[in-house]
């Protein structure tokens, strides 16, 4: 059984910052890809930024320069510095990973974490 668990969601003003940080812990041989995800009210689920196992990321055009991924391999956790936070990056962050267990390699998903940003 493999688990996702996110912190560090909340309540800030524009031009805040907030980290997010999501460990995963269980049957774990071995984690590729780590990501973030939001969905904000009315919207589809879109990629935020996303790191592979080398460290090498990618970001979505609107987060660019103000959000920052990265990576502790040796705690199986991945972070989200968020920077100058505008009202339109209110949502719910969900974390993402692709981990190989011993049977099988599969996506999975954390509860997901409410941001707000208040203008």
């Amino acid at each position: 059984q493999v688990q996702l668990v996110e912190s560090g969601g909340g309540l800030v003003q524009a031009g805040g910052s907030l980290r997010l940080s999501c460990a995963a812990s269980g049957s774990i041989f071995r984690i590729n890809a780590m990501g973030w995800y939001r969905q904000a009210p009315g919207k589809q689920r879109e990629l935020v930024a996303s790191s592979t196992s080398g460290g090498n990321t990618n970001y979505a055009d609107s987060v660019k320069g103000r959000y920052t991924i990265s990576r502790d391999n040796a705690k199986n956790t991945v972070y989200l510095q968020m920077n100058s936070l505008k009202p339109e990056d209110t949502a719910v962050y969900y974390c993402n990973a692709n981990i190989n267990t011993l049977f099988y390699t599969r996506d999975y998903w954390g509860q997901g974490t409410q941001v707000t940003v208040s203008s």
